[in-house]
């Protein structure tokens, strides 16, 4: 298992090598394939990825409509350089974000490109588990601090849900129906309409699962119960047309699941939780002849609540965000953005140290983009930082590539960031720390994205990331700044089209780190990325003989993880433990009727059964099955 890594360098290394030669006759001249593709994500407003030097990951809404049997966790999981842990644990566990090896509150999420926060959380990171897959018809993941554009937490990079939004005819949608393993019942729908001044789409989203045991069951005693999740999902978008140039989108999104969890690792329990998300919000556009101005905000309230072995515990959070921002050309050859972001976090909670804590934060920010420049780009950019507690900060990015002949992009990132502590790591229940200081970062990456032919493309990108003050949570100090944590990672990716209808993506993440601290004086290194694979690698390979019928085979592996075992016959010292490697091979078959207006699909998960932890003491799901009927109107 661990020589599956090298072996799937080696095989990508000889088809970059290999393909090129065969399918020579059959290929015109060197043509752009995806540098083509606009994207939002990088830049706040449309561009092609050949005039950006970031690095992004698309998942469109073709691969969205082959992803029926999948949550968003589990799809997220399959991309490179992304691991979502729990992502294949029982349904309703808590699932934790590594992007490049970076815990989770390193990433943002945007719905939309709004930012969306839950400040209540130990992190204050987002819930994967409370955006349905159905809802959306695009994600963007943009890798590498992007604490200029995005706000001081983007140190890791951000993840833009982008939400359906099928508005081309007076009346349409669509609707799902899924069954599977685990009890597991996923049904969806979407209906929009449009008309000259006005449009709406409404969806509706369900899933309930069985489950299995949460805890791993050491003793095969056959006494530990299943522990299910049911989740309800509202979504709405209306777009108004004030006159041709001023339109608005007013939204409202409401989310509710809850479950059953266990006690810990090993340990049965008919703990429950409850969670619900309410995020009304309002973004508009009001175009310029060379340019736009964009106006975006969202109120999120979270509520959580925890009936579990140490009695019922309740979270509740706000997060209100505004940001306006302009971008106009100013030039053929350069663009510039400009904006003012605020950020009101909030947890109401009147038995904290002090009651109902809460923080600001003000930051106005700046872009410049320079492109079409006998092949060069360059975007660098600036981002002043007003904390109501840590005072003012300033990050900057400079983000130059240089594409040769619309088929070779050479790039390179070096960016700074700034992260306050949470109002949870400050103040809340579980290991306070008020005289906290923020977390500052610097990044570099640098890399490759060739386009060979239609037939094959590739990249290569190389990271390192190094965070000061890094605030991390020990069992007997609670959170406490350390002096320095370091990461480094490789990522290699490739697509190779043998036929309109064969494709192969090759892609392999490396990731490395570690952090620095004193004790006793005495400075002490040591791996600190657990629950983090060093290795993954994956393969998907895709076939669709017909337009009605697709079939895809998708491999990804892992590398042996360390993890952390709080023993409670051991006075809950951490221990380390070692998590073996695995291998997940999934299959997934579709078939279409009437024009694709009506979708049948069945999908098999693990079919290898593999046995497999992701979190010590936890189980995972073994071979399961899903299928269902999708149909548009």
């Amino acid at each position: 298992m661990k020589k599956e890594p090298v072996l799937v360098i080696t095989i990508s290394t000889l088809l970059l090598w290999f393909v090129p030669h065969l399918t020579n006759a059959q290929q015109d001249s060197l043509k752009t394939y995806d540098l083509d593709e606009v994207v939002i994500t990088a830049t706040k407003f449309p561009k092609n990825i050949s005039e950006t030097g970031k690095v992004l990951t698309v998942i469109d809404a073709q691969q969205l409509s082959r992803s029926e049997g999948k949550d968003l966790a589990q799809l997220l999981n399959e991309q490179v350089g992304l691991i979502i842990n729990g992502a294949n644990s029982n349904p309703g566990k808590d699932k934790s974000v590594y992007l490049r090896g970076a815990k989770s509150e390193y990433t943002v999420f945007l719905i939309d490109g709004i930012p969306i926060s839950d400040p209540s959380g130990p992190g204050g990171a987002f819930d994967p588990r409370m955006l349905p897959l159905n809802q959306l018809e695009r994600i963007e993941i943009l890798k590498g601090s992007q604490s200029t554009l995005y706000g001081s937490n983007a140190i890791a990079g951000v993840i833009n849900l982008i939400t359906k939004k099928n508005w081309n005819q007076p009346v349409g949608g669509n609707a799902s129906l899924v069954y599977g393993s685990y009890d597991m019942l996923r049904g969806n729908g979407n209906v929009s309409g449009s008309s000259k001044v006005a449009d709406f789409q409404v969806g509706y989203n369900y899933v309930k699962a069985g489950g299995i045991s949460e805890a791993e069951d050491a003793g095969d005693t056959g006494t530990f119960d299943k522990d299910g999740f049911t989740q309800n999902a509202f979504n709405s978008t209306v777009t108004i047309r004030i006159n041709p140039s001023f339109t608005i989108y007013p939204f409202l999104r409401v989310t509710n699941y809850n479950g059953d969890f266990d006690g810990g690792a090993f340990t049965d329990d008919n703990s429950s939780y409850t969670s619900i998300l309410v995020n009304p919000g309002l973004r508009s556009q009001y175009t310029l002849k060379n340019g736009a101005i964009n106006l975006l905000y969202a109120h999120n309230a979270t509520n959580r609540e925890y009936d579990g072995p140490f009695g019922p515990n309740e979270f509740k959070g706000r997060f209100d965000i505004a940001d306006i921002f302009i971008n106009r050309d100013m030039t053929e050859q350069i663009q510039i953005l400009a904006g003012l972001n605020y950020q009101n976090l909030k947890m109401l909670d009147a038995s904290l140290m002090i009651a109902d804590p809460e923080a600001q934060l003000f930051s106005p920010y700046v872009s410049l983009f320079l492109h079409h420049f006998k092949g060069l780009a360059i975007e660098v950019g600036g981002r002043y930082n007003q904390h109501s507690k840590y005072g003012s900060n300033f990050t900057y990015s400079f983000n130059p590539s240089f594409t040769v002949s619309q088929s070779i992009k050479f790039f390179v990132n070096q960016s700074t960031g700034f992260k306050a502590p949470t109002l949870s790591q400050l103040y809340g229940n579980f290991g306070a720390n008020d005289n906290l200081k923020p977390e500052v970062s610097s990044s570099f990456e640098a890399g490759i994205h060739q386009v060979f032919s239609q037939k094959l493309e590739a990249s290569v990108s190389w990271f390192k990331r190094k965070v000061k003050d890094v605030i991390v949570y020990t069992f007997t100090n609670g959170n406490i700044n350390q002096d320095e944590q370091n990461d480094r990672g490789l990522e290699v990716e490739s697509t190779i089209r043998l036929h309109d209808k064969f494709t192969i993506r090759v892609n392999y993440a490396y990731v490395d780190g570690k952090v620095s601290a004193l004790e006793n004086g005495v400075d002490t290194t040591y791996y600190n990325l657990f629950r983090r694979p060093k290795h993954s690698s994956g393969v998907n390979i895709g076939v669709q003989p017909s337009n009605k019928l697709y079939f895809s085979l998708n491999l990804k592996t892992f590398s042996e993880r360390k993890d952390l075992f709080f023993n409670p016959n051991n006075f809950f010292i951490a221990e380390v433990v070692t998590l073996k490697s695995y291998a997940l091979v999934d299959a997934y078959a579709s078939y279409s009727l009437f024009d694709n207006k009506l979708s049948f699909f069945i999908e098999g998960k693990n079919i290898l059964h593999q046995d497999y932890r992701e979190i010590y003491g936890y189980n995972t799901m073994g071979f399961n099955v899903n299928s269902g009927l999708s149909f548009k109107f």
